[in-house]
């Protein structure tokens, strides 16, 4: 009886005690397959952010409800992003802000030391030109800053679209 309780508790232990190193590995593998997805996705240069995050120069974060994105499709981009701060010159009424689609220029992808894609573009609309910067980290979350001339800078953090292969803008 002891030693069928014995038994039972090693191969109990072996089972438990064997599979951790698999979840481990498998947990590495799924961590390496994900950054190499978000690679791949960042270097086609046609992909979406949807944003929850709005962080302006002065003021509190703002949580986003809605759908907003910045989408890049090769040499457009389809800005639909909120605006807060404070504007020094816009049209009557407020303006659009940030939400456009126009063409980029002076489009920059690099990779800083930790494999994190750091891309920068200008947008130039009617109403202002605005300098991009997006940091997309290997997990697929992102960071936007937005300088502006006639406008505050303002951040945005929210995630790329994972598993969609974008098409060129319409």
């Amino acid at each position: 009886m002891k030693k069928c309780r014995f038994m039972m508790l090693l191969g109990f232990a072996l089972l438990v005690g064997g599979t951790h190193p698999l979840f481990a590995q498998s947990k590495k593998e799924k961590k390496e397959a994900l950054a190499k997805e978000v690679k791949e996705l960042v270097e086609s240069g046609s992909f979406t952010i949807e944003v929850d995050r709005a962080l302006p120069m002065s003021g509190r974060a703002v949580h986003l409800t809605g759908p907003y994105s910045l989408r890049l499709a090769g040499d457009s981009v389809i800005s639909h992003l909120p605006y807060f701060g404070r504007a020094y010159s816009v049209p009557y009424g407020g303006g659009e802000g940030l939400i456009f689609n126009t063409t980029i220029t002076d489009k920059n992808l690099k990779y800083d030391k930790k494999g994190n894609a750091d891309i920068s573009f200008k947008a130039k609309t009617s109403e202002d030109s605005h300098t991009f910067h997006v940091k997309v980290f290997k997990n697929g979350n992102t960071s936007i800053q937005v300088q502006s001339i006639n406008r505050q800078g303002i951040s945005f953090n929210g995630e790329l679209q994972l598993n969609k292969k974008e098409t060129v803008a319409e």
